[in-house]
């Protein structure tokens, strides 16, 4: 049986995660517009490919292709009665990538729907993360990892009906923006000090941040949420730096060395799992596994 992963991260150990998902889908040929999450039945191997490239680049745990998995996001593209399809078909590429022994991240992204501007009720909020979630474990995901959040209430919701639902390990991330105070805030307004006490207090037994940010200002929001809490494992997933707009497309210019040379002072302010986010590639996670093995 596995150590569960939040066990393995308080005993000290650096677990190294993935990189960009959608950064890769759109190089093997994802054309915008269209549902990164079809391509689990359309070119499930062009899915698989990208989840081997991360295991063989040093990801210990790799996510599934379902950040907008969810009935309201597939709503967009009439698929949202193929919840439970996508979402097991996802769990089983990415088991058969990369084997019985390292992760599977159920990735449960955000819904696109607002609470607080009436767009949508609690109870179906929840019972949309309830589906996604269960029918994640249910094909055999290791653990459900809530990302991107902004909205406090939303990713409440998530962390509830993934602990309520299934026997799996909740992580859940916010993407936070420096202000102008210099400090660190969701677009909500939410602090990453707000975020641990209110992600604690739902049951998520790792937190982090992801999106956003490049690795450099990862290590200031990785020193407050471990002010706020000292012991809470906490995941980070970096963008390749911050993008420039060029023909229409959105480009991260920092180098894998460059990534990873940020890493050392990240795991001294507390993180204890590092992957990346937009714009990074296995070559990115090839060289934090290099720089956190001591290589």
């Amino acid at each position: 049986m596995k150590t569960k992963l939040s066990e393995r991260l308080k005993k000290g150990e650096i677990i190294i995660s993935d990189g960009a998902l959608g950064t890769m889908l759109q190089a093997a040929g994802l054309e915008p517009g269209t549902c990164p999450e079809l391509w689990n039945i359309e070119f499930p191997d062009r899915v698989e490919a990208i989840a081997r490239a991360y295991a063989e680049a040093g990801s210990e745990a790799v996510e599934t292709n379902t950040f907008g998995a969810n009935r309201f996001k597939l709503s967009h593209y009439g698929l949202q009665d193929r919840v439970a399809e996508l979402n097991t078909r996802a769990v089983e590429i990415v088991r058969k990538a990369i084997g019985p022994d390292r992760i599977v991240l159920g990735s449960v992204g955000p819904t696109g729907v607002l609470l607080m501007m009436g767009e949508v009720s609690e109870d179906d909020l929840y019972e949309a993360f309830r589906e996604q979630c269960v029918a994640l474990a249910e094909a055999g995901a290791d653990v459900i990892c809530i990302e991107t959040m902004t909205a406090l209430d939303e990713a409440v919701l998530a962390i509830k009906a993934a602990k309520w639902n299934t026997h799996l390990e909740v992580i859940c991330t916010m993407t936070f923006d420096k202000t102008i105070q210099g400090d660190f805030r969701t677009m909500m307004g939410i602090s990453p000090t707000e975020m641990t006490h209110a992600f604690k207090a739902a049951g998520a037994d790792i937190v982090g941040t992801n999106c956003g940010n490049g690795m450099e200002n990862m290590i200031a929001i990785v020193e407050e949420i471990r002010l706020a809490d000292p012991g809470i494992p906490i995941l980070v997933h970096g963008n390749a730096g911050k993008p420039h707009y060029h023909d229409g497309q959105n480009i991260f210019d920092e180098t894998p060395e460059i990534t990873a040379s940020f890493v050392p002072n990240l795991i001294r302010a507390g993180a204890t799992c590092i992957g990346g986010c937009c714009g990074t590639t296995p070559d990115h996670i090839r060289k934090i596994r290099e720089v956190t093995s001591g290589k």
